[in-house]
This record gives C-alpha cells, sequence and structure tokens, in this order.
C-alpha cells in the first residue's frame, strides 16, 4: 500500500535564460513598495531597484552580508517594518533568499524574531501571512526558491538554527541560469555538491514520496554530469542543468526532508563559519558509506544505495573502485578543502556528532545512526 503523502512547492516557477525580468513585473503589478534583499555580487538586484522606481514604485534595499544572523536580521526587521513594504525581491544565493523569506514572514508581525526560531527561540508560529516573496537564485545549490526554511546563524552559540513555515514559500521562483554565468570554479564547485547532497540524502530520505523520487532520480545524474562539466569549462548548457538541478533539489528537501550530512554541515558550519557546500561535499561520500551499511544491518533493502553509487560511479569514476571512492576522488582532485581546513576540529568530533543527532534534518536519515557511526563520517571526511 503506498504511503500518503503531500507537495509543496512555490505557486509559480518561471525557468530559462532572460527569465529575471519577470521578477521586475511581478513586483510592478502586485506592490508600490518592494524591498530589494540581494547579496553584494548580486548586481542586477541594484538594477530591478532603478527598474522599479522608474515606473513610480519605492524601494528600499537590504544587503546581505554572508549568511544572516540573527543580529542582522534583527536589524534588518527595524529598517523594513517602518517602510510598510507590500512584496520582497531577494536576489542571491541560498543567503540572500534566506534572509529575504524571514523578512516576509517576520515584517507583517510585531515580535522579535527569536519568539519563532527553532532551538534558541520560544518556536511559537507565525500568525500573519508572510508577504508576497519572489526569488531569484544566481547560484546552484541551496534550492532556497523551492524550500519553506530560512536558515539563521547564531554565532554566540555557534548554531545555525531555522525559521520554518509552508506559507514561507515563495510566491514566484525565477531561474534564470544566465545569473550563474562566469561563477568562481570554488563557488560552483560547493554549491554544486550542496544540491547533489540534497538530492542525494532526499533519494534515501525515510519520508521520500513518489513526487520527490521523480525528481532525484532525472536530477542525480544530470547535475553529476553537469558538475563534472564545468570543472572543465564554464558551459552554458551545464549551467542550465545545474541550475534545473538546484531548483529541483530544494523542491525534494521541502517535501521529504534531508539526513545526516546535513545535520552535521549544520553542526560544523554554526562552530565553524565554513561554507555549507563544501561541508556537504566532505561528508557526503563517507556519510553513504556508514548508512549503507547501516541500512544493511537494520534488514533493510539497499537498493536506492546501489543507485547512488552507480549514478557517481558513471559520472565521476574513472574505471575503478565504487561510485563513493569516485566521488571522494573527485573533490579531492578539484581542491575541496578539507574538514581540518575549514576548521573542523579532531577534538570536537563526539561533540559535533551528539549536536548533530539532535538536528532536524537527521531525523529523516534512512536510520537511526548511533553516536560512534555519525563520529565515524566525519573522522572518514
Amino acid at each position: 500500500m503506498m504511503t500518503d503523502f503531500g507537495f509543496l512547492g512555490p505557486a509559480q516557477t518561471v525557468f530559462g535564460r532572460g527569465s529575471r525580468h519577470r521578477a521586475f513585473s511581478y513586483a510592478a503589478e502586485h506592490a508600490t513598495r518592494v524591498i530589494i534583499v540581494r547579496g553584494n555580487s548580486a548586481s542586477w538586484g541594484a538594477d530591478l531597484k532603478s527598474e522599479l522606481e522608474a515606473v513610480s514604485g519605492d524601494a528600499l534595499e537590504v544587503l546581505t552580508q554572508g549568511e544572516p544572523t540573527i543580529a542582522h536580521l534583527q536589524a534588518a526587521l527595524e529598517k523594513c517594518r517602518p517602510f510598510q513594504p507590500e512584496c520582497v525581491v531577494a536576489v542571491g544565493g541560498g543567503s540572500a533568499i534566506d534572509l529575504g523569506k524571514a523578512l516576509a514572514a517576520l515584517v507583517p508581525s510585531e515580535g522579535d524574531p527569536l519568539d519563532h526560531l527553532e532551538i534558541v527561540g520560544r518556536g511559537l508560529p507565525i500568525i500573519h501571512d508572510p508577504l508576497p516573496l519572489v526569488a531569484v537564485p544566481t547560484t546552484s545549490g541551496t534550492g532556497a526558491e523551492a524550500t519553506k526554511n530560512a536558515v539563521i546563524a547564531i554565532p554566540e552559540r555557534g548554531l545555525k538554527v531555522s525559521l520554518r513555515e509552508s506559507r514561507m514559500i515563495p510566491r514566484l521562483a525565477v531561474v534564470d541560469p544566465a545569473l550563474t554565468d562566469g561563477a568562481p570554479k570554488a563557488l560552483t564547485l560547493a554549491t554544486g555538491l550542496d544540491a547533489l547532497t540534497q538530492l542525494m540524502e532526499s533519494y534515501l530520505s525515510v519520508r521520500a514520496n513518489p513526487i520527490t523520487d521523480a525528481l532525484c532520480r532525472d536530477g542525480i545524474p544530470s547535475g553529476i554530469f553537469a558538475l563534472n562539466r564545468l570543472m572543465s569549462e564554464d558551459d552554458p548548457t551545464a549551467r542550465d542543468s545545474m541550475a534545473l538541478v538546484s531548483y529541483l533539489s530544494g523542491l525534494a528537501l521541502a517535501n521529504s526532508g534531508l539526513g545526516v550530512v546535513h545535520g552535521l554541515a549544520a553542526v560544523i558550519g554554526g562552530r565553524c563559519g565554513a561554507a555549507h557546500g563544501a561541508i556537504c561535499g566532505r561528508l557526503l561520500s563517507s556519510a553513504l558509506e556508514v548508512n549503507e551499511r547501516a541500512v544493511r544491518r537494520a534488514g533493510q533493502n539497499t537498493g536506492r544505495f546501489a543507485q547512488v553509487d552507480a549514478w557517481l560511479a558513471d559520472g565521476f569514476g574513472s574505471g575503478m573502485g565504487s561510485g563513493y571512492q569516485s566521488l571522494r576522488r573527485f573533490v579531492d582532485d578539484q581542491g575541496l578543502p578539507t574538514l581540518a581546513a575549514l576548521g573542523c576540529n579532531r577534538d570536537d568530533y563526539e561533540a559535533i556528532a551528539e549536536d548533530a543527532l539532535n538536528a532536524s534534518s537527521t531525523k529523516a536519515n534512512p536510520v537511526p545512526l548511533n553516536l560512534w557511526e555519525v563520529v565515524e563520517i566525519i573522522d572518514q571526511a
């Protein structure tokens, strides 16, 4: 008997080169006061502000400074609430889109964001409907344009926590692969590995459903080949594929959950401030190996792991060894930083593993892992 399931996603998605201009038309049609959230490198966001102001709209710009912190979010709310915006447009990587989601959700309320955050806050529900949000990604990795949460860093506690609500999914996702053209190789690698990790963890998740399965089966092999290609040259066709893969990964994780890699990445990133995608890329191969062994020991079917291994071997392999080993060689050959280089101290492994076991992402792992299995994942990585 098939398990019951639901599926959430943006109300509307526009995909294609040049589609960025749909963000302008949506904002101009639906609002006269618009917040534009953008990263410093997302220069097109500045053009959008000028375009909106030219048609009698009023736009307030909020620049991101890396991953949003609780202090950054609180300051942005103080700036944006008096403006009384009617719409939010977020242009940039996952950090910019996460800040845009948080502002869209919290500007209509009067409380402190800590009232609604997991773990560190009161976890109260968001009462007022969020403002309409348009998300325009400029990287191919997080899939934040299709998800229902915003990750907020709490540096003083070494944590990253989520503001989570199904109504936070963007009203419009505009995926223009041209905005990713020419992205630095290291950024392309880290974000691409994040998207692949999200798809693989969603495919192996205990909450996977027929729709997420279809997205992952299409996205994983396509993403592997596109990322491999982009490590050789900046190919527009591969950029298009990675932009789609990233979007699919956001849809998948929003509906099936993730696993221990993202549980660990949240903890390590919170402690060390390291790039999320690079951490995921370093942990992925060892997490696949440890999880497969744990699933086999539990007497469950490992067919999905065999499929992932075959995709990796086909896309990254040189005809020798498993797909997991091929992935490990690939990230080494491409110069992905080690966990030590990312600031992960061996003396902290056990504490990191303990925190990761309590992370929300880990709850969807294929099987429950014990502390020493999670430590093994870190150690092998």
